[in-house]
């Protein structure tokens, strides 16, 4: 198995516009990008986005990497209007870490 990554974009009363696969990767790793993230928000016409993606390995822990990319996209979020409601991380027999829960948005 692969990491990906998803977007879901929400409308304002946080209806689901879009489910969209945002990168795909390795087995530890796969891209998104902050610009992309904002672009993509805005072209569906996006409210507010939950971020997820898998962690192959089964540990559900979120890395550094993954603390630093999500506080990028959600300030870049906040200044462009859009509401990032979480960033939830999904491991390989269904067990999850949501960053909202952990304190980390």
């Amino acid at each position: 198995m692969k990491e990906q990554t998803r977007i879901l974009f929400l409308d304002k009363r946080n209806a689901l516009i879009k489910d969209e696969v945002a990168g795909r990767g390795t087995v530890d790793h796969a891209p998104m990008y902050v610009r992309e993230v904002i672009h993509r928000a805005l072209d569906v016409g996006a409210s507010a986005i939950v971020l997820a993606h898998n962690h192959p390995s089964g540990n559900v822990k979120p890395s550094q990497a993954d603390k630093s990319l999500t506080k990028q996209i959600a300030e870049a979020c906040r200044v462009m209007g859009i509401v990032m409601h979480d960033h939830v991380i999904i491991g390989a027999t269904g067990e999850y870490a949501s960053f909202k829960q952990l304190g980390l948005i």
